[in-house]
């Protein structure tokens, strides 16, 4: 009997999704003559099944390869809802669509939910994951991360020449939220002078002073700062400047403090990148990975695996138990790791290690 596997994008987009779908779908169709079915909506469409029979659809090889270089995804996806108070509904849903196992992309929250639905249900699980933070633990590499940080260093060239113009200090607000590798990798690839992340704490002194000392001993009068949106308050920050919940956001909030600690004038502008970093055409890294997790899904599948991420490690694809993944993440950035040393040695300030 043809095995019919179903597919689904959960969390938030990011560019990498359909190249994914396109790997699952020729090589379940080429080498195991599989029927993949597409889920809409992530695990709504399995509780909506029978109100949106239209979306729930069969993937075939016919107009599949312009997914390639698509970003987004084709299924769509959900990144909140009361998933867990419809855990009987939902895997009844997957039983009514008949499937023998199913793949699902997600990042580290949609991970634990669907680890839980297949546990539950007694279903054949494979996890791929994804998101722009690359917090996911076990692997080296997620689907998205490399094109998101190819958008920012994008918007951090173009700032540069706006800021040197000017003898401006742009700050750039990057997502990530508790992880900051988003904003270390894009900081350094972009040349940013300071890097501020959620794992190393910073003084507003430590962050003026390495802006003076660019003025004043290096005669820079302009510099980008990168600012994770999940970075701590400083620990010297004013009273005037503070906001209990960041409501002005973490570009904004560092403006305003840098404002009021320097002794010289300075000309600040605030960019928030926002949502733009999950746009766009998947890079060839961002294609790469997703064709090999793809293709690695499948194969586990067909080897009778079940509650397995597959995971970059070590330049090849390797299977994970789905329990030990989700026990170490989020996976936050080491403050003494090799890149936060690089940054340093290149005299970006990245904040002070043992300040709480």
């Amino acid at each position: 009997m043809q095995k019919r596997l179903g597919i689904l994008t959960s969390g938030g987009d990011c560019p990498g999704l359909n190249a994914v779908i396109r790997a699952v779908v020729n090589h379940a169709t080429l080498t195991y003559n599989w029927q993949v079915v597409g889920i809409p909506y992530a695990t709504r469409g399995l509780l909506e099944r029978k109100a949106i029979p239209l979306s729930i659809h069969g993937l075939d090889l016919r107009g599949i390869d312009p997914l390639l270089n698509m970003g987004g995804t084709i299924l769509g996806s959900i990144n909140k809802g009361d998933t867990l108070s419809h855990v009987d509904e939902i895997i009844a849903g997957y039983h009514d669509l008949g499937l023998d196992a199913l793949i699902g992309i997600g990042g580290d929250g949609s991970l634990a939910i669907l680890n839980q639905l297949q546990s539950q249900g007694n279903w054949q699980f494979i996890a791929i994951p994804k998101t722009i933070d690359n917090d996911v633990g076990k692997t080296e590499r997620v689907v998205g991360f490399d094109t998101a940080v190819n958008t920012i260093v994008d918007a951090l060239n173009r700032l540069t020449f706006t800021a040197a113009s000017h003898d401006r200090v742009m700050i750039v607000e990057v997502m990530g939220r508790t992880a900051g590798h988003l904003a270390l990798h894009s900081g350094i690839a972009g040349g940013a002078d300071v890097i501020l992340i959620p794992e190393i704490p910073y003084t507003i002194k430590g962050v003026c002073e390495h802006l003076a000392e660019l003025r004043d001993r290096w005669e820079r009068r302009f510099a980008i700062v990168v600012v994770a949106e999940g970075a701590q308050i400083a620990a010297d920050s004013s009273n005037y400047a503070s906001c209990e919940k960041l409501s002005c956001g973490m570009g904004q909030y560092i403006a305003d403090e840098l404002r009021c600690c320097s002794n010289h004038q300075i000309d600040i502008r605030v960019s928030v990148l926002g949502h733009i970093q999950r746009g766009g055409i998947p890079s060839a890294l961002d294609r790469l990975i997703a064709t090999a997790f793809g293709k690695a899904a499948v194969d586990l599948l067909a080897d009778g695996q079940s509650a397995q991420m597959v995971a970059w490690q070590n330049g090849q694809v390797v299977a994970v138990p789905l329990e030990t993944v989700l026990a170490c993440s989020p996976c936050l950035v080491d403050p003494n790791n090799f890149l936060v040393k690089t940054a340093r040695s290149l005299s970006t300030y990245i904040g002070n290690v043992g300040i709480s």
